[in-house]
């Protein structure tokens, strides 16, 4: 019975660091639209000078973009991703202790797949908050 109980704590556990990881990189794109919205405003600056024109009119931001739902995304989306780097970092740290050698099975090809997706994950979503709290003063002038 302790065998299926590991089982499922394991599938849970993999699950729950699985949608932190999704949700982690969920908000780090809701606020890269920030980044995407100023890239295309570079486009159209670059087609015509109204476009520039109507941008410094349109005054400060408002809606998805405004300071309060932009930096709680970013602490959100960052805390998440250090969080699920942490959980891996232990997992390995944990399995690579010699008491727990006895009892520790080797990683299937899934689980070692998953394991990189999720790091990947976590990094790319740190990049894009970087990315935000860099670029966002230099075109909002505004922290």
């Amino acid at each position: 019975m302790e065998t299926k109980l590991d089982v499922g704590t394991s599938a849970k556990t993999g699950l729950g660091r699985t949608l932190l990881s999704w949700g982690s990189l969920a908000l780090a794109l809701a606020e890269s639209l920030c980044v995407a919205a100023v890239g295309l405003s570079g486009i159209r600056v670059a087609i015509g000078l109204g476009s520039l024109i109507s941008a410094s009119a349109g005054g400060p931001a408002h809606g998805f973009h405004r300071n309060g739902l932009r930096i709680p995304f970013l602490v959100l989306g960052g805390l998440g991703s250090l969080l699920v780097l942490l959980l891996v970092w232990n997992e390995g740290r944990l399995r690579k202790n010699p008491a727990a050698a006895w009892r520790i099975q080797p990683l299937t090809a899934k689980q070692k797949r998953s394991r990189r997706i999720q790091v990947v994950l976590a990094v790319f979503s740190l990049a894009i908050i970087a990315l935000e709290v860099l670029t966002h003063p230099w075109f909002h002038h505004e922290l």
